[in-house]
């Protein structure tokens, strides 16, 4: 009886698995894909990629809050309103400076009773060592196929890519129906107090309480870090990892390191660091967008991989296991911990006074700042570590990514008119951005980098050589001229579904 109950069991799994692989789907529109020899296609000319190269050469470097070079901002702000005359000769557009260096421009479409959208990207960029570079850093120097410079992928590309589609749009004769803002923060490398805050302040205190979906940096189109497909798969972050900066502090008694104590301060707090690094923090897989963003990817899969992520209800606990393996994976499933700094002792034959580390959290989307620092007290459990919280910021709430929710479908759709074959799934961005200062506008909040990235692309990111190819600049421009272009819809077509007739 059990051996036949387990046979039927075996069968009805495996025909539930095949239903799955062979039918789950996500929406998917019939789009125009954009070609170079469409008649509003904005090709990467001498032009505009002179535009770029000028950009690139403005030193904005941000050290951190409150520090950044105010000089050069000026430079490239006043770069800005030369190099783009239609976008600040229109008389629809409002163009400003907010809290000295940020820009703010609000674009007014003739039908106010559709809800405003927000474009947002930062003019400021990290620091670079000139002598870890193959180039000048700030030269804005074209390399064969590839443009070098610091900011050419964080982030003024972006800022670049929406001016000169604007510009395009402009002197094509457009005004938008949907009106729209575009924000430019200044000091978004460290946390946008001066920038991105001041720009919501100045719009909540002009009465703007509501955004149908606002766009900024994050997450990439990617190819070869994925496994089971060789095509393209571009993440939209729908959420944001918080972050937690905690202090361990052990305090020891100072003498001879002739008479040592059975354990030093530096002892004590080294068997704290080896518990948090030995026992990480749960997976959170499922809890967060993650489950979806390999469920979305399923039907560019390899039929092995297919199968799984299709049936995630049953291969979940495998996948969740396989995504730790891997830094990259393991931050997309996980909060993650980081001892970044250690310092203790006062000469080497004195014992410490006291041994200090410093402790970085990435908070996962499903989990809280409290919990985290519980799950540490816990672990260490020991009251000779003192442990502080430094600052923090909870997770950001998780932005829909239904098949209705037009923010998020608005800029899919947008991204596969670029990249014609990509999978875009939901994911969650493993950094931190400036949207935190614009939650109270809207929970349609989406992250998303028009750059194309392979898996030797990735330490560039805030790294040395910094580059993006001429074709990728190009098709960021284009990119967000789909996006103002299908955002300037009253509403997403009906969507059909197969199987509705039936």
């Amino acid at each position: 009886m059990f051996k036949n109950l387990l046979i039927v069991s075996l069968i009805l799994v495996s025909v539930i698995i095949v239903l799955r692989t062979l039918t789950l789907s996500v929406r998917s529109d019939n789009l125009r894909p954009c070609r170079s020899s469409d008649a509003d296609f904005i090709p990467a000319s001498d032009t505009v990629l002179s535009r770029f190269q000028q950009a690139l050469r403005f030193r904005t470097v941000s050290i951190e809050p409150f520090n950044y070079n105010r000089e050069e901002l000026k430079k490239f702000n006043n770069f800005i309103n030369e190099a783009f005359p239609l976008l600040h000769s229109s008389s629809f557009i409002k163009h400003e400076v907010i809290g000295n260096f940020s820009r703010l421009y609000t674009v007014r479409g003739t039908n106010t009773s559709l809800t405003p959208y927000m474009l947002c990207s930062h003019l400021d960029v990290v620091p670079a060592e000139p002598s870890r570079w193959d180039v000048d850093p700030f030269g804005g120097e074209i390399r064969g196929d590839y443009i070098y410079g610091r900011g050419t992928i964080d982030d003024k590309h972006g800022v670049m890519g929406i001016l000169e589609a604007m510009e395009f749009l402009l002197s094509k004769g457009f005004q938008p129906q949907r009106s729209f803002y575009i924000a430019f923060g200044h000091d978004e490398e460290v946390n946008g107090a001066d920038g991105a805050r001041v720009i919501s302040e100045t719009l909540y205190q002009r009465g703007v309480r509501r955004l149908e979906f606002l766009l900024d940096e994050g997450l990439t189109v990617t190819q070869g870090i994925f496994p089971g497909t060789d095509t393209p798969v571009a993440l939209i972050g729908t959420s944001e990892k918080g972050y937690i900066n905690v202090q361990l502090k052990v305090k020891g008694e100072v003498g001879h390191s002739s008479m040592p104590k059975k354990e030093t301060a530096i002892t004590v707090l080294a068997r704290a660091i080896s518990k948090l690094e030995g026992h990480p923090h749960p997976s959170m897989f499922g809890y967060g967008p993650e489950l979806d963003m390999f469920q979305h990817m399923a039907s560019k899969l390899k039929p092995l991989h297919r199968a799984v992520m299709s049936n995630l209800w049953l291969f979940s606990p495998l996948v969740s296991w396989m995504l730790s393996w891997k830094p990259e994976t393991n931050a997309i499933v996980k909060t993650v911990t980081s001892v970044t700094m250690v310092h203790g002792g006062v000469k080497i034959n004195v014992l410490p006074p006291e041994a200090v580390a410093m402790v970085n959290h990435r908070v996962h989307p499903a989990q809280t700042v409290k919990e985290v620092v519980d799950y540490d007290r816990r672990l260490i459990n020991d009251d000779r570590v003192e442990v502080t919280v430094l600052d923090s910021m909870e997770p950001l709430p998780m932005s829909p990514y239904g098949d209705e929710d037009f923010g998020y479908q608005t800029i899919k759709n947008s991204i596969q008119q670029i990249w014609t074959t990509a999978a875009v799934t939901p994911g969650v961005m493993i950094g931190n951005t400036d949207t935190k200062h614009y939650t109270r506008f809207t929970e349609n909040i989406y992250r998303f980098s028009p750059s194309f990235m392979h898996p030797n692309d990735l330490k560039r990111f805030h790294g040395d050589n910094e580059r993006i190819s001429i074709k990728n600049y190009e098709q960021a421009i284009n990119f967000f001229y789909h996006v103002i272009i299908n955002a300037n819809e009253e509403k997403l077509l009906p969507y059909h579904k197969h199987g509705e007739e039936l």
